[in-house]
């Protein structure tokens, strides 16, 4: 059972049918998107101002229904007639004000109450951003539109544009296209900033959606509407998301995932990703379950592309507009030999490759070519180069050389001569090639006019090949998310059960453990737990020298010389015991067969909100060394638990390298498993740690493990 009182499959079925009611909850409503009639308090005639640029780009776009404004102090705002105050106003769909924090709720209860305005957006700022006072302020508006099943957006934003209305203070107004990008932003500066660096490389935009404060409205609601309500045959396809927090991670999973099984592609920037504030954990999988880390696990299972900047953003965007990658193979196309090799480079660390162009066809595409020029990859046709032989190039790589996946061309000019057909050339192959082209144009100066060309024939540009060689690998290594139910391994869920229900909040004891481990199934060592001499002296007997012994009690056992190995006889064992029962908090000893084969460790933890992240790396004292972690939340799917593996920079130890055994993979993905159906049976669990967990090629075997319990 989970915390809802059902099982997990359970569960997973009950949110299936989510989206069938979920329009009765949704905040977005269509008098937000498609308002009849919009009212602009604080509107203003200084364009410098938001109360003005409003005003300005509402009337400048394409908002077809009645526009009134309202400024106390202005008979008239930009050739419309003002109003002094909202009891003035008529009924009205979408009120936007701009209007100091402390008077917004009067004029917001006002417009409620009696003018039937069920859509908001504020554009002022002084909030929850500012303090406790602005926070209360901010929930009594929430409060209020909440009673009347209205919506708000913002407040401290910059608002909302889309094909029926400029509803955004800022500049540039991107030309709606609905082919172009959704970008739904916690911070309306980003959401400028994106704008201003993306529309100049071709890319395009749809709706924007600024949240700022989301104290209603936040980015993952938006999102959700757009999952709920939307149509393959006119809504976009790319989403874009710029998130200062996650305030539902489940609601931002489900709608991604679902959204991205209808053909969708999403990339999102999770800012403030570092491990704020100070994390006691109390086990290596808590210290190392960084925000971040647990950030970066929910993007892979909901298959969002994990962006760390806006320029990796607005790649990823632009990759998005070209044709999907489907293989690891890229040929680089240039006449520029340092870029081929930064952007080579860049990818190769990617995980993608740039594999040799050898044989018979390499040998007849270079007799087309200058002498001097190389086809080996990258294919160097020097700075010579014409426009017919990139075409000719390109035309190889489509069909002649059946190992290469995509091709990269980095084209620039000296500004000695008019690159207009190269680019040309690339403009016409972008279309009728079946593997795709990526064009790097970095002549923004000196090939300007013939670059503006190329993009308005509705191409993008990557400027920055090494830019470009970070981001496609980005995509291609970012799973598609799960489109079955997870099944997770079967479990003694009424014996997990049990021992939940008696054990205490803290640290289970080692018996308890070790009953939890073997009612999930995850095989462990024998071992047993003394604490007083006499016992000791009959279970020696049961034992095989070498043993290992160990101190209960101590978190962290190696810190303070609480575990001794390779006890070789029984006179040892008792000098052993004696003093590790002397260390401090020490409650008993325990004794372990030894083990061998490679550390692993494989853990769970606990994040408000967030439900348990799965973690998984080398063990013992690698774990804080390396920090070399694979992460996903639960529950884990057989593929997602494979990933993981192969995901570590130690994988090819997990495999077996120079002589050494590896681990038995099989077995060690079940034990990934069997801790999410455990963790998915006791949600109680906090933390959970094994470390060490010894693999060989026979099996994998728990040595030492900590759970915490938190009720």
């Amino acid at each position: 059972m989970n915390n809802t009182g059902y099982d997990n499959n359970q569960y997973l079925k009950l949110y299936q049918y989510l989206p069938l009611c979920a329009k009765l909850y949704i905040m977005v409503n269509k008098q937000l998107l498609n308002p009849k009639s919009i009212a602009v308090v604080g509107a203003s005639n200084n364009i410098k101002k938001p109360g003005g640029k409003i005003v300005k780009n509402l009337l400048s776009g394409k908002f077809k229904g009645e526009l009134f404004v309202v400024n106390p102090h202005e008979k008239g705002v930009q050739g419309k007639q003002c109003f002094s105050n909202v009891d003035e106003l008529p009924e009205v769909d979408l009120a936007i004000i701009v209007v100091p924090a402390l008077k917004c709720y009067e004029i917001i209860k006002n417009l409620i109450e009696n003018k039937n305005t069920k859509a908001f957006i504020i554009l002022s700022a002084g909030f929850s951003e500012a303090g406790t006072d602005g926070k209360q302020a901010e929930q009594k508006i929430v409060d209020i539109v909440n009673k009347y099943n209205a919506c708000l957006i913002g407040p401290n934003c910059i608002g909302v544009l889309n094909e029926n209305y400029n509803g955004i203070f800022t500049s540039p107004i991107p030309e709606y296209d609905k082919n172009g990008c959704d970008l739904i932003s916690s911070s309306g500066a980003t959401a400028v900033f994106i704008m201003e660096a993306g529309i100049p490389l071709g890319l395009k935009f749809s709706n924007i959606f600024s949240v700022g404060n989301g104290a209603q409205t936040s980015v993952e609601d938006v999102l959700e509407y757009m999952d709920v309500n939307f149509d393959k045959t006119k809504d976009s396809k790319i989403k874009l998301l710029y998130l200062e927090s996650i305030k539902n991670p489940k609601k931002l999973l489900k709608h991604s995932i679902s959204l991205i099984n209808k053909g969708c592609k999403i990339a999102a920037i999770k800012a403030g990703s570092t491990d704020a504030g100070s994390r006691a954990a109390a086990s290596h999988t808590g210290a190392l379950a960084s925000s971040d880390r647990i950030v970066r696990a929910l993007f892979k299972k909901s298959g969002i592309v994990y962006c760390s900047s806006r320029d990796e953003l607005i790649t990823v965007a632009s990759i998005f507009n070209y044709k999907p990658l489907k293989g690891k193979n890229i040929a680089i196309i240039t006449h520029a030999g340092g870029s081929a090799v930064m952007l080579a480079d860049a990818l190769t660390k990617g995980g993608l490759n740039v594999p040799p162009i050898e044989g018979e066809n390499a040998n007849k595409l270079l007799e087309y070519l200058h002498p001097g020029s190389s086809v080996n990859n990258p294919i160097d046709f020097l700075a010579t180069g014409t426009a017919e032989q990139l075409g000719i190039i390109i035309d190889y790589c489509e069909h002649k050389f059946e190992h290469i996946d995509a091709m990269v061309v980095v084209f620039g000019s000296p500004g000695l001569f008019d690159v207009a057909n190269v680019y040309n050339v690339l403009s016409v192959k972008l279309d009728v090639c079946s593997k795709p082209i990526y064009p790097v144009l970095p002549s923004i100066i000196n090939a300007q006019k013939e670059i503006d060309k190329f993009l308005a024939k509705g191409n993008i540009n990557f400027p920055d090949e090494v830019m470009l060689g970070r981001a496609l690998p980005e995509i291609y290594k970012t799973p598609k998310p799960n489109k079955v139910q997870i099944e997770l391994p079967i479990v003694d869920k009424s014996t997990i059960r049990a021992i939940i229900k008696e054990a205490k909040n803290g640290f289970l004891a080692p018996n308890e453990v070790a009953e939890l481990l073997d009612a999930a199934k995850i095989p462990r060592v024998k071992e047993k737990n003394i604490n007083n001499l006499k016992i000791l002296n009959k279970v020696l007997n049961d034992f095989k020298f070498p043993i290992a012994m160990k101190v209960v009690g101590p978190v962290h056992k190696t810190d303070v010389g609480g575990v001794v190995l390779n006890v070789n006889n029984k006179e040892k064992a008792i000098k052993v015991f004696n003093s590790l029962m002397k260390i401090k908090t020490a409650d008993s000893v325990l004794i372990q067969n030894m083990t061998e084969g490679v550390e692993l460790f494989v853990g769970a933890t606990k994040e408000q909100d967030f439900g348990h992240t799965i973690l998984c790396g080398l063990g013992g004292i690698f774990i804080e060394v390396l920090e070399d972690v694979s992460a996903s939340l639960s529950p884990v799917s057989l593929n997602e638990a494979k990933r993981m593996l192969k995901d570590l920079k130690a994988y090819k130890l997990i495999e077996g390298i120079r002589g050494q055994k590896g681990v038995n993979q099989k077995q060690l993905i079940n034990v990934i498993m069997n801790v999410s159906a455990l963790i998915e049976t006791a949600p109680e669990i906090q933390e959970m740690d094994i470390n060490p967990l010894f693999g060989t090629p026979d099996g994998v075997m728990a040595v030492d493990c900590r759970i915490k319990i938190e009720k």
